[in-house]
């Protein structure tokens, strides 16, 4: 390592803590001063704040430790309540990992998260991001934590131009090298804060960073234009169709497979996504389904899908088969308790509108 590497090393983590003292964020899973971190609240905000917003789980997480507040009283919750109170919150193999987890934290280890990174990455659902940061932040193991943020200052930081994935394990391997042995979680919750802040993908505010003296991207007038990104191919298109069948003020509801995107979720009867129009195929029952005008756009990572809407009602069916349809019978008013992912909730929405219903 160069002088220059080794002095940084030092400086970084010197000047990033003194500036979290004073500046970092106040978050409700977040230990105060003085005070030992939750792994509990650590590890389950680690995995809501993928790919999600600290806007949008602020209300979530608080929403959650009220119903489950530790380890056990999650382990013990039934998973489809899970799954419900995880509604809108995406990735939906996230929630039947922290249930898979929290089993196996009780079953395995007594209650007690383990302590180490390696003990951590053991358990489901827990990769390298998440074991690290309960490692470092709940245990202060010297664990290398980047997430998003962190990837931008340490991209920025070392000026590596390579871009991304392909620049993910210099990243990693330049950010091993300022991670100090003391105050490991603060530290990465600093380069978080300071990703989130400061050191943002547009304008980031450069004068106030506490690092710039150490910047290359700064020094060479590059730093928004980094981390640099391989441009994205285009996602294909799917269709499909969103039966709704309505009896005596309830719809039907059904749970998705386990294995599969919205996984062991409740949702609306839907046909298979494909790459044309599916029409009514794999319909619920035998009725005179009527396509409704309204259509919902959704965007999953690999693909985006517009789907149709059928409706049917009792005086439309064939027979009366709903005793016999498998799923269950929601109460429309209601319907807001079910948990429904934000695909079909949006498709519920588009149909229970009263305006939409008025013209039906």
């Amino acid at each position: 390592m160069d002088a220059k590497r080794s002095s940084a090393a030092d400086r970084v983590p010197d000047h990033l803590l003194a500036w979290y003292d004073v500046a970092a964020r106040d978050l409700p899973w977040r230990a105060r001063p003085g005070e030992v971190a939750d792994p509990y609240r650590v590890w389950l905000s680690e995995v809501m704040l993928q790919q999600t917003t600290v806007a949008t789980v602020r209300p979530r997480f608080a929403q959650w430790v009220a119903r489950w507040p530790d380890i056990a009283s999650l382990a013990a919750a039934d998973e489809a309540d899970v799954m419900a109170a995880w509604a809108g919150l995406g990735y939906y193999a996230r929630a039947r990992n922290l249930v898979k987890a929290a089993r196996a934290v009780v079953a395995d280890h007594g209650g007690a998260f383990p302590r180490t990174e390696a003990a951590l990455r053991a358990l489901p659902g827990l990769g390298a991001y998440t074991a690290a940061s309960v490692a470092a932040i709940a245990f202060g193991e010297q664990a290398v934590v980047v997430d998003a943020n962190v990837e931008r200052v340490v991209a920025r930081l070392f000026a590596i131009e390579t871009p991304l994935p392909a620049a993910r394990p210099a990243i990693r391997a330049a950010a091993a090298t300022i991670t100090p042995r003391a105050r490991a979680g603060d530290f990465a919750q600093a380069m978080m804060d300071l990703g989130a802040t400061i050191c943002t993908s547009r304008r980031p505010r450069c004068l106030l960073c506490p690092i710039r003296v150490d910047c290359r991207a700064h020094a060479e007038g590059i730093q928004e234009r980094l981390p640099a990104k391989a441009a994205k191919r285009a996602k294909p298109q799917r269709h499909g169709t969103i039966f709704w069948l309505e009896h005596d003020g309830r719809v039907l509801l059904v749970r998705r497979p386990d294995k599969g995107l919205l996984g062991g979720m409740r949702a609306l009867p839907t046909g298979p996504w494909s790459d044309e129009p599916p029409g009514l195929a794999e319909a619920p029952v035998a009725a005179d389904w009527r396509w409704r005008p309204e259509r919902v756009a959704h965007g999953f990572t690999h693909f985006d899908l517009d789907l149709a809407l059928a409706t049917a009602e009792p005086a439309w069916l064939a027979n009366d088969v709903t005793g016999d349809v498998a799923g269950e019978w929601w109460p429309i008013d209601n319907l807001d308790s079910a948990g429904l992912p934000t695909l079909f909730a949006k498709a519920a929405r588009a149909i229970i509108d009263p305006v939409s219903r008025s013209t039906a």
